[in-house]
């Protein structure tokens, strides 16, 4: 078993998608609710930008990051804030991490939203799992509780 965190590093299909839905976002087009992040580098000091799928649950809004512990992820730990943007329409956030514990109904609205494009990333684990598989497989998928400013 390997000791380091999980992270699913995209293909360079998914890796040219994600460049053309942030363009796509950036530029005012939103596919099924997407946006594009920004998160200042933690070691660069420069935006970083990622198209992500923001969840809401119960009124909150969150960031699950279903590669699981990514340079987005790092770089928001440290920065504990960004940007989304749709077109000329930027809201900036902060952003709590969710203790693994409080995490399953997130995860589990999370796979009946966006499972069509995420599932192959959960390691088997989709919507319909039980509850135990999806808090089992919670540690590999950080989430993030984010306030959005103003």
């Amino acid at each position: 078993m390997s000791s380091s965190p999980y992270y699913l590093k995209g293909s360079p299909l998914n890796v040219r998608l994600n460049s053309v839905i942030g363009w796509l976002a950036r530029h005012g087009l939103s596919l099924a609710g997407s946006a594009e992040m920004s998160v200042k580098g933690r070691k660069s000091g420069r935006m970083q930008r990622i198209p992500v799928n923001p969840h809401t649950y119960e009124g909150g809004q969150y960031l699950v990051s279903a590669r699981g512990h990514s340079q987005w992820v790092r770089n928001m730990r440290a920065a504990g804030a960004g940007e989304l943007r749709v077109g000329r329409k930027v809201r900036a956030f902060t952003a709590v991490e969710l203790p693994d514990a409080e995490k399953l109904p997130i995860l589990r609205t999370y796979l009946e939203q966006w499972g069509w494009e995420v599932n192959q990333y959960f390691q088997g684990v989709t919507a319909k799992s039980t509850d135990e598989e999806i808090v089992a497989a919670a540690p590999d998928h950080p989430v993030f509780r984010i306030t959005v400013e103003g």
